[in-house]
């Protein structure tokens, strides 16, 4: 199962993002950071509550988008 994670901030380590399986940083415009996140364990449902909750979440100076692909 994955997640996206974008817009945190560039400076952001990998230890401040959540602890997960596999964390591949997506290369691309360092203005808008892209991250994917994949779990071993979970539910598309659940997946989905947190994309929900961490869409327009302010996180330092930025406004986090969530996204679970399909």
């Amino acid at each position: 199962m994955k997640l996206w994670l974008a817009n945190f901030d560039p400076q952001a380590t990998d230890d401040e993002l959540p602890e997960v399986a596999r964390l591949t940083r997506e290369a691309g415009d360092v203005s808008r950071p892209m991250a994917d996140l994949e779990f071993d364990k979970g539910s598309r449902q659940v997946l989905c509550e947190a994309q929900r909750r961490l869409s327009g979440l302010h996180w330092e100076t930025r406004s986090v988008t969530g996204y679970v692909p399909l």
